[in-house]
């Protein structure tokens, strides 16, 4: 992960230093350029100056093989108090419903 944040940076020094590269099945995702409402709901609260980028990277799959040009999404926070606080909201695993039953 340290890698492709390296890469996501030199790439688009614009972004800082603060940045989260969001999988393409990441929950706060509704599409690859686009936050889910919930998601966005929250960084507009949380996180106003946060900002949601596309980058393209070249990114090697594996220690020692060939770079390949990949987009990823990324959304860069003017601190890391925000960096850590939409991390820890949004990239853990959501708690079960009181409802639901326990497996």
């Amino acid at each position: 992960m340290i890698d492709i944040v390296k890469a996501v940076q030199e790439a688009d020094p614009s972004l800082g230093s603060y940045v989260i590269v969001l999988r393409a099945d990441a929950r706060a995702l509704a599409a690859p350029d686009r936050l889910s409402d919930a998601a966005a709901a929250w960084i507009a609260e949380q996180a106003p100056e946060a900002r949601l980028a596309r980058v393209g990277i070249a990114l090697a799959p594996y220690p020692g093989g060939a770079p390949a040009e990949r987009t990823v999404t990324v959304l860069a926070f003017p601190d890391a108090r925000q960096l850590a606080a939409f991390a820890t909201a949004w990239t853990a695993d959501p708690e079960p419903e009181e409802d639901a039953p326990a497996a």
